[in-house]
């Protein structure tokens, strides 16, 4: 800045000549340098009273504002928590493939105690017992005299509890409120959905957290908050799960079986659209597991996915298949059914004797050990393993649920002669009936491998081929073959083309060795057959079907049955439009009104 000086030697030089006061030159510039002084600061001061002022207006603004805001909102009285006490406990819906609710969440609220603020404890522990009659009267009463400041006595309560809990009045009696994990179905879809249970908890919230089923296999994503709730949809079809799973408790019954398990898959996408396993559970009130015993004894256990069995003759069609591809037969080609079979110390059996030979679709439709024993022996131990590892057999299946990496095959230590054999026809080798499904779709939809999934597909995509269309179609008409004047004659649903193939195995004992009186029988089947949509496989642990003289075990006896009770009640849900015989049309008689 520049400055002017208060005496400038000019102009006083200047005033000396001309005989003027030199002072005065100096005075002047005084009060012109504190007239400056005076107007910057005063611009100043306005400057700042401005600042002031707008300062204040918004200031009484936004306690205007917040006024106004808390006028209008519901007074709640104030709680203090701890940072960290809030825990976000929003979890996603699970829906089937139409969007019907399986599982949701509900607001409830939990009840807990502080003992140092209870007036009558005593009285209050009584009063609780009487409401919750599985609490200790003698626990409460001991905790509320005790030094304990904080207790939970309920996780869950009712509107109804929550009522009577107010109505005693003690204020040591306090809510939090809380989500919980609701199953709107009970036990329809019970070993899918698993169960979730409460996991990191604070007095007014908890955190749901999966344990069993899809609620553990997808708990990350159901508790993602970047999904913004989106449902996890499923591949079930909940129509069809009610009226499989009321044919399927039926049949168990009426065979007289210890359990029973369905698995109904579509052939193309692998998609599960009905599995259930019984005994059951309902996921709301999830049991405790077993401690010891026989884990299939628990309801907790999945037959489906858990179950490793020996599945018999329904995996002779592989065998057949795999011979049909390499071309070493053809359907008519004729095979030595001579029996027994000797091969080293062991002999093999058919069940009945089927004469000298048998063509190879015979084999099947009349399920014969013998006929598919050669075919295996042909085929060779090499080849076979290749085969069943392609259909999934030497690995868990990769369906969405927690329960099933755990639920390998058992397969032969050693895969010798003998056991290319036995395996041919479903002995020596034990899978789930999900591996069934899997492999039956893979080889009836054409030739190629087929995933089990639990999860509504989106997109389509072919799997890799594991048998040509041409031995596909000839395996079908096998199968088709089995049901019109084979081992599963009672399989036949008019108008729905059924074709499977029955399988009974020997239970095995736990300390080895077989039951003699013990089987579990399994029929697998697809439908309909000139243009296989769907496959069903049906198994029973221990059935016995006793209206005759003896009891009846085998597969064509129980589990077929069943089966075409599913597919009866099931095909017209799935949209399939039944198919007419010309016979039938023909005994139609058109008639006018006269």
């Amino acid at each position: 800045m520049i400055r002017t000086p208060l005496r400038p030697l000019a102009r006083i030089l200047q005033a000396r000549q001309k005989g003027e006061n030199p002072d005065r030159i100096e005075r002047e510039n005084i009060r012109a340098r504190h007239e400056e002084m005076r107007d910057k600061m005063r611009q100043r001061a306005e400057s700042r009273l401005l600042f002031v002022g707008v300062f204040f207006v918004i200031a009484f603004s936004l306690v205007g504002a917040r006024m106004t805001v808390l006028a209008s909102s519901e007074a709640v009285e104030p709680r203090a928590s701890t940072s960290g006490a809030k825990i976000v406990a929003q979890r996603s819906d699970i829906v089937d493939r139409n969007g019907r609710m399986l599982a949701t969440n509900l607001i409830t609220n939990s009840l807990y105690a502080q003992p140092h603020l209870m007036i009558e404890p005593e009285r209050a522990a009584s009063e609780l017992v009487a409401i919750f009659p599985d609490l200790d009267l003698e626990r409460l009463k001991k905790d509320f005299t005790g030094t304990r400041k904080f207790l939970w006595i309920k996780k869950k309560l009712s509107p109804e509890q929550m009522q009577a809990v107010h109505d005693i009045g003690d204020p040591g009696l306090l809510f939090g409120p809380r989500e919980m994990r609701l199953y709107p179905n009970g036990r329809l879809a019970a070993h899918i959905l698993g169960g979730a249970s409460f996991g990191r908890e604070g007095v007014h919230s908890a955190e749901v957290i999966g344990t069993a089923g899809v609620e553990k296999a997808f708990d990350a994503y159901l508790r993602d908050p970047a999904m913004d709730g989106a449902p996890l949809r499923l591949s079930l079809d909940m129509s069809i799960q009610a009226a499989a799973r009321q044919v399927l408790e039926g049949g168990m019954k009426l065979m007289n079986a210890k359990g029973a398990t369905s698995v109904l898959m579509d052939v193309q996408t692998g998609e599960i659209i009905s599995m259930i396993s019984l005994p059951d559970f309902d996921p709301n009130t999830r049991p405790n597991g077993l401690i010891k015993g026989d884990p299939s004894d628990s309801p907790l256990f999945n037959r489906a996915v858990q179950g490793v069995y020996e599945l018999g003759s329904t995996f002779k069609i592989f065998a057949a298949a795999q011979a049909l591809e390499l071309g070493l037969v053809n359907p008519t080609t004729m095979i030595n059914t001579k029996g027994p079979m000797q091969k080293g110390r062991f002999k093999i059996r058919d069940f009945h004797n089927y004469g000298a030979q048998l063509s190879v679709t015979d084999i099947i439709v009349k399920s014969s050990n013998i006929g598919t024993a050669r075919m295996a022996l042909d085929i060779g131990a090499k080849r076979q393993k290749e085969f069943l590892k392609s259909l999934g057999f030497f690995e868990a299946t990769p369906v969405e649920l927690v329960e099933a990496p755990g639920a390998k095959p058992l397969l032969p230590s050693k895969w010798a002669d003998i056991h290319t054999m036995t395996v041919s026809y479903g002995h020596g080798m034990a899978a789930s009936p999900l591996h069934l499904a899997a492999a039956y779709s893979s080889i009836v939809n054409g030739g190629t491998l087929v995933k089990p999934t639990l999860l509504k597909q989106q997109i389509v995509e072919k799997g890799p081929r594991v048998i040509s269309e041409r031995t596909s179609a000839q395996a079908r008409s096998m199968l088709r073959a089995v049901v019109e004047r084979g081992t599963a004659s009672f399989a036949r649903v008019p108008g729905y083309e059924v074709g499977g193939k029955t399988g009974t195995a020997d239970k095995p004992k736990p300390k080895g060795g077989y039951y003699k009186d013990k089987v579990i029988a399994t029929f697998a089947s697809a439908f309909p057959m000139s243009d296989p949509k769907y496959v069903l496989i049906v198994t029973l642990d221990e059935p016995s079907e006793n209206s005759g003289d003896k009891p009846r075990r085998t597969a064509g006896w129980t589990a077929v049955p069943v089966a075409a009770e599913m597919i009866r009640r099931t095909a017209p849900l799935l949209g399939l439009r039944p198919e007419l015989d010309r016979g039938e049309l023909s005994e139609v008689v058109n008639t006018a009104s006269r």
